[in-house]
């Protein structure tokens, strides 16, 4: 019987893409998840075993935490945006449903919407969580 994943990273990111304005983090956890994220960096860093990828899906899954409360942060205002992530915020609230790949006219430029991975799993297969960002193309 499989067991139903209520908590985790993956978990984490679906509810934080399901319900975006929701954000109940606080700094304390981003600096939680930011310190767990170094501690096993350390960890990683210090391991002398033969095994090169010992840590990797535990740094890849609270690297995921950690940019997805990041990314939640933003959107309420507590952390402060860069220019770029204010002109994609702008964007998505110009073009909300805009598709991977699709391309938009946004003040006489245009921007193609695309999505990378926060991170994967070991074997590369599964996507942990994506980041949205809009790229400015040439004219």
């Amino acid at each position: 019987m499989r067991r139903a994943a209520s908590h985790g990273c993956a978990a984490l990111l679906r509810r934080v893409d399901r319900y975006p304005l929701m954000s109940s983090y606080t700094l304390e956890d981003h600096a939680r998840a930011a310190e767990a994220l170094s501690l096993l960096r350390a960890k990683e860093n210090n391991y002398s075993g033969n095994n090169p990828n010992k840590f990797r899906a535990d740094i890849e899954r609270a690297r995921a935490t950690l940019i997805a409360i990041e990314l939640a942060l933003k959107e309420d205002g507590t952390l402060q945006r860069t220019p770029e992530e204010d002109r994609d915020a702008q964007l998505d609230l110009a073009f909300p449903n805009a598709q991977s790949k699709e391309v938009v006219n946004w003040q006489g430029k245009h921007f193609m919407k695309c999505f990378t991975p926060t991170s994967k799993s070991l074997s590369g297969k599964t996507v942990f969580g994506w980041k949205p960002y809009w790229k400015e193309l040439e004219s």
